[in-house]
């Protein structure tokens, strides 16, 4: 049985009134949901409420789920707009952060070197790689970096990103092309790469 039928089911159950169920996807997204907001809200105290507060929208939500798309790309579209609406509400975007990302530095294909981590060369490239992508990201508008984080970190499809950021496909596609060469743009100095070259 797929993750998507299994997810309908539990919907189910909890749209006849089974709270046991809607615990059970709260427990299967919940870290997930987590590590989508920490891209959007930095401190850990606002992305925990912000997320209890995105599960409380879903929970109400519920009994209109029809199942049009996926149960976790209707949940994504709700955590993202709970999100803005946080920030929003602070007057603020997502704050800027340092820390080190080594399983995203990694995740780029031309970052071979950053595989072996037990070198101090290397774990300082890796830490300056990190930090760079980071920055990069927490500088790009918000569609381009909610685009992104649900491409790169979240690992969903063009058609999930568009279903859950409410665009055309095409959309989807520039956004993500134009965020990973802004954040190429930051990592060339540290990789040496040239400019034709990307991830």
């Amino acid at each position: 049985m797929s993750d998507r039928e299994i997810d309908r089911q539990l919907v189910e159950r909890v749209q006849r009134g089974d709270k046991r169920a809607f615990e059970l996807l709260v427990a299967k997204y919940q870290r997930k949901i987590f590590r989508l907001l920490s891209r959007l809200i930095r401190d850990p105290g606002e992305i925990e409420d912000v997320a209890q507060e995105a599960f409380i929208k879903a929970y109400r939500a519920l009994p209109n789920f029809r199942g049009d798309s996926a149960f976790y790309t209707w949940l994504y579209r709700i955590a993202i707009n709970t999100a803005k609406n946080h920030l929003v509400a602070q007057g603020r975007r997502a704050p800027t952060s340092t820390e080190t990302e080594v399983e995203d530095a990694e995740r780029m294909d031309d970052a071979d070197q950053l595989r072996d981590v037990n070198t101090p060369d290397s774990m300082l490239l890796s830490k300056q790689v990190g930090e760079a992508v980071n920055r990069a990201i927490d500088r790009l508008p918000e569609d381009l970096r909610t685009a992104i984080v649900l491409r790169e970190i979240e690992g969903l499809s063009y058609e999930e990103i568009a279903e859950s950021m409410n665009c055309p496909i095409g959309t989807v596609r520039s956004r993500i092309f134009r965020a990973r060469e802004a954040i190429a743009n930051e990592l060339r100095p540290l990789l040496d790469t040239s400019k034709d070259k990307r991830w």
